[in-house]
């Protein structure tokens, strides 16, 4: 029986690793500590007397203290993670993603407690579109938006405290993910979302940019893995290959609902819009085994979008105000 504390553990990818844990131990428990500010919910979580929702900051040293002294592993989640939100105000970034991150490592090292700290690959920034490279755990950092520059600071946090102090933590920089309950503000569902209310979608710029998709599923059972078998002070990329441009995962979207490839919008580029990002997750499967199961980025698209068609009751709430905000900029 391990009993785990999970900041964050009430947004997309923090609540999908609930829902994996719980599913894979039925002795396990979970404590989830979450400010349930717009992008957590108590939707989210399964309804489970292991499950243990704490509302709060992680920004809260004794509230923090607290828990992790009754824990034995921590998994940290709880980060603002929208770029653009970012771009209009930066203080909740550095907040939650860097004091955040501090006060729950002093916790970790007054209690001796197992720490997995989950990141982005956007802290490498980006790639050129015909660069034949991808990010690896040596990527030296360079991130270019108030988001990405707060996780790498958190990222270096992590380092430091395990090099300093000698704290037992682990590190994993993932691409993006996707998958059931996924804030509809986001690329993906916001798509989705849209045409099922009969609204074309919107795609920035000449939408050339790439992504490295991933299925939740598959990033949570890697931090599973890592947690499990990685090695202490090591950075584990997560990655499943999953290489494509938004113009084609717009054009794969209509297509998969049934829409003509075509019926979407342009709109105006977003700033510092990243070109490209590409994982490699080598060290990942080579030394601890892990293997996507959505190997085919289209199966997963296709299970995802049924999975909100089926659950509007879990979107609509958040869908009107989240396009009011995206119209106000012409977006």
């Amino acid at each position: 029986m391990t009993a785990f504390l999970c900041t964050g553990g009430a947004g997309f990818i923090g609540s999908g690793f609930v829902h994996r844990l719980l599913a894979r131990d039925e002795t396990d428990t979970v404590t989830v500590l979450d400010a349930l500010t717009y992008a957590g919910n108590r939707a989210n979580l399964p309804d489970d007397p292991r499950c243990t929702l704490v509302e709060g900051s992680v920004c809260d040293a004794a509230l923090v203290d607290e828990l992790v002294a009754g824990c034995d592993v921590v998994v940290h989640f709880a980060a603002e993670s929208h770029n653009d939100n970012s771009l209009n105000d930066p203080s909740p970034f550095i907040q939650t993603n860097i004091v955040g991150t501090f006060t729950l490592l002093e916790a970790v090292r007054r209690h001796g407690k197992r720490l997995h700290h989950v990141s982005t690959d956007e802290v490498y920034g980006d790639l050129e579109l015909d660069d034949p490279n991808r990010f690896t755990p040596t990527t030296p950092y360079n991130p270019s938006s108030p988001y990405s520059a707060s996780k790498a600071a958190s990222d270096h946090l992590v380092r430091a405290w395990v090099r300093s102090f000698g704290i037992h933590a682990t590190l994993s920089n993932c691409s993006n993910n996707y998958g059931p309950r996924q804030h509809v503000e986001k690329f993906i569902p916001r798509q989705v979302t849209g045409i099922i209310d009969g609204v074309r979608p919107k795609l920035y710029g000449a939408g050339l940019n790439v992504r490295d998709w991933i299925h939740v599923d598959d990033h949570n059972d890697a931090v599973l893995d890592i947690i499990e078998r990685g090695r202490p002070g090591t950075t584990y990329l997560i990655g499943a290959d999953g290489e494509m441009d938004n113009k084609s995962v717009i054009e794969l979207i209509l297509e998969l609902m049934g829409e003509p490839a075509d019926a979407y919008d342009h709109v105006n580029d977003r700033a510092g819009h990243d070109l490209r990002y590409a994982i490699d997750a080598s060290l990942l499967r080579d030394e601890l085994g892990w293997r996507p199961r959505y190997t085919s980025f289209r199966d997963g698209l296709a299970a995802t979008i049924d999975w909100y068609r089926g659950n509007e009751d879990w979107w609509r709430p958040t869908k009107a105000a989240t396009e009011a905000k995206y119209a106000a900029k012409g977006q």
